[in-house]
């Protein structure tokens, strides 16, 4: 029994962009390692604080090999791999396990994670083979491009290995992602790609003969009425409506393909199979015994459909990868799949500080409007946070103490928001009275993911990740509040609520739609997500914290608006990616839940409150300190309570305990 315990899946030269290099090894063994790793093994020369060192013949041996048959140390390196970026992208335990079992599958490799804040412990086996891996993390952030670039990876990976897609309905458009990693723009890629597999299959469509079209509308109307009972039913349901006529003449032609293969055999002759995956990673060779096995068992021949030619571009290898003759042409090589994960982990951030400073000022601006201030608080707030969350994006690049930045960031950005205001209180002394801007200008800080996250996990039973992940959030709060209430017990600032505005409701109303769209567009940005992705979090957002404001303003209690607020930002979510399954809308538009929920409610929480709190706790005020406290408690647990609903009402995986 092959048993190998690491504390991170380092793979040939591949570390994390997060760990921090300290002095030389003393150990005398290291030269010996160096000497035995000529080509990408790990040279051990600096220690690194979150790895320990691993001696990796076992991979180095399968490193060209097709992974389905290399050995269980070089398939657990990609699983536990993707694990790891899944949980430095932000993204709750559920998530990270569910992809890690998606990437085992095709393998046949069984998981069992404990999954943290920081760290997975993975214990993987294919049945002959065990390996345990430990991994963690020194920090911890956001990046929904990188959740949303995993699931793409998933569908390139289980295609490639003969099974079916879970997360996109049309393999294509993953496997041009993964060939035009190196794009910065991926969301464009990926748009671009859409647009011309659409246009193929209308002239395709246009092309078929009207007796096919028959045969072909009749197989589409038997899968939409699938019994759910059918073990075919789940691929069915991928695939449901984004079966298209060309498609399913390409399916009928394999057939027809197969049927004169066996004439042919049963004569002694020799045809080439029709069915030849067109994939980069697939050479022009047949198809080994075993890896055939699960390609007979595809319902979908979406895989096997050529893409456009404008993209032959984005279907070729990629610079330094193999063509496929030196794997027999039997699917993707562990060095393949490292080598995507390799881009996806390295890819730089979508936005400069300047522009993701920017994105953080209209958010916080826009924050303070749907508080209740006016223009002279936005723009204070405007200011501040766009200070602040600048200088904290340059702090984060030298990756200095998280909570350290947390407390300089909001002290620059209250600073920042009094300073200008007093400045404007020169020309117009109103501005002087408007000491509770720069709570807003703090917000930026705001640790929504970690927030929403603890609450899924816990409505999932995973009570060790959800309570480190609500644990977090509390840290981060505590340190931008105390900044916050040092600051204003320095320049003498009371903060006692923002002044009503007196707006016709229509135009409330009106007003509160289109900064709740920017304030959410703002975090989407701060969160790494591309514009397409922040646009559409927007509209769910500007959807439903509108609502969320109109029903408290006729005498809902917060607590239940935050709810009803979580658990419409839920369902919309679910309503979008459904669209995009059924073909109602682009296949580009096939957005993770979670980077359009998230974004669209974290305008919701209740900054005012806990900082309110922390202030009169300050002042020794406990009462009145415990009452904003409570107040910020019911409306923060309710948040993800809402989510967790939606996901209950719309998932049978989270409906039932399985």
């Amino acid at each position: 029994m092959h048993a190998l315990r690491a504390d991170r899946a380092l793979v040939m030269d591949s570390v994390s962009e997060s760990q921090h290099q300290e002095g030389p090894s003393p150990v005398q063994g290291h030269a010996d390692l160096k000497n035995s790793h000529e080509h990408g093994a790990i040279a051990v020369q600096h220690f690194h604080t979150h790895s320990i060192p691993l001696d990796m013949e076992d991979i180095e041996r399968d490193w060209d090999k097709p992974i389905a048959e290399a050995g269980i140390a070089a398939k657990a390196s990609v699983i536990v791999r993707v694990g790891l970026l899944d949980l430095s992208a932000g993204t709750g335990s559920f998530r990270v396990r569910e992809m890690m079992h998606r990437i085992a599958y095709p393998l046949g490799v069984h998981v069992r994670a404990d999954v943290n804040l920081t760290d997975i412990e993975a214990a993987c086996t294919d049945g002959k083979d065990r390996i345990t891996e430990v991994i963690d993390l020194p920090s911890t952030g956001v990046n929904t491009e990188r959740i949303w670039l995993l699931e793409h990876f998933a569908d390139w990976f289980s295609v490639n290995l003969g099974e079916e897609s879970m997360y996109h309905v049309q393999p294509e458009v993953s496997q041009g992602l993964m060939q035009h990693l190196d794009v910065r723009d991926a969301s464009q890629v990926s748009a671009d790609l859409s647009k011309q597999l659409r246009k193929e299959e209308k002239a395709e469509r246009a092309a078929s003969k009207p007796g096919q079209d028959a045969v072909l509308d009749a197989l589409e109307d038997a899968s939409r009425h699938t019994d759910p009972g059918d073990p075919r039913a789940h691929q069915l349901h991928v695939h449901e409506t984004d079966w298209s006529q060309s498609a399913m003449t390409q399916s009928l032609a394999a057939r027809a393909a197969d049927e004169r293969k066996r004439e042919a055999e049963a004569h002694g002759a020799t045809v080439p199979d029709a069915r030849e995956s067109n994939f980069p990673d697939h050479a022009a060779g047949h198809v080994s015994a075993n890896a055939a096995k699960p390609a007979q068992r595809r319902k979908s021949k979406l895989s096997d459909r050529r893409p456009p030619k404008e993209y032959a571009e984005h279907f070729a290898p990629l610079d330094g990868e193999p063509t496929g003759a030196g794997n027999g042409g039997r699917g993707i090589t562990v060095r393949q799949a490292h080598h995507r994960l390799d881009m996806i982990e390295h890819r730089k951030p979508l936005y400069s500080p300047a522009f993701a400073g920017l994105a953080s000022a209209i958010a916080c601006a826009s924050f303070v409007f749907l508080l209740g201030g006016g223009p002279y608080d936005m723009v204070g707030a405007f200011v501040g946070a766009g200070l602040g969350h600048w200088l904290r994006r340059r702090l984060f690049k030298h990756h200095l103490n998280q909570f350290f930045v947390t407390f300089v960031c909001v002290a620059l950005a209250a600073l920042a928001c009094t300073g200008t205001l007093r400045l404007i209180g020169m020309f117009d002394p109103v501005a002087l009275q408007h000491d509770t801007a720069y709570i807003g200008a703090m917000l930026f800080v705001i640790p929504g993911f970690p927030l929403i996250t603890s609450g899924l996990d816990m409505a999932k039973i995973d009570f060790p990740s959800g309570v480190q992940r609500l644990t977090y959030f509390f840290c981060i709060v505590l340190m931008a509040t105390l900044a916050g209430w040092m600051v204003a017990s320095i320049v003498h600032l009371n903060p006692t609520g923002f002044e009503p505005l007196g707006l016709n409701p229509w135009v409330n109303g009106a007003l509160r739609f289109v900064f709740a769209f920017l304030g959410v567009w703002g975090f989407s940005v701060m969160f790494n997500s591309p514009q397409r992705m922040c646009l559409v979090a927007a509209i769910i957002g500007a959807i439903t914290d509108t609502l969320r404001l109109e029903i408290v303003d006729h005498g809902v209690p917060a607590e239940a608006g935050a709810f009803i607020g979580a658990l419409l930002a839920g369902l919309l979510a679910t309503a979008w990616r459904s669209s995009v399954r059924k073909g109602w809308l682009a296949p580009h538009f096939g957005y993770p839940r979670i980077c359009l929920t998230v974004p669209s409610i974290v305008i919701m929480v209740p900054g005012l409150y806990m900082y309110q709190a922390m202030f009169h706790l300050g002042s020794f005020d406990t009462l009145t300190a415990l009452d904003w406290a409570f107040r910020a408690f019911m409306v923060i647990i309710c948040l993800p309570i809402g989510l967790a609903m939606a996901r209950v009402i719309t998932d049978k995986s989270w409906r039932y305990d399985i």
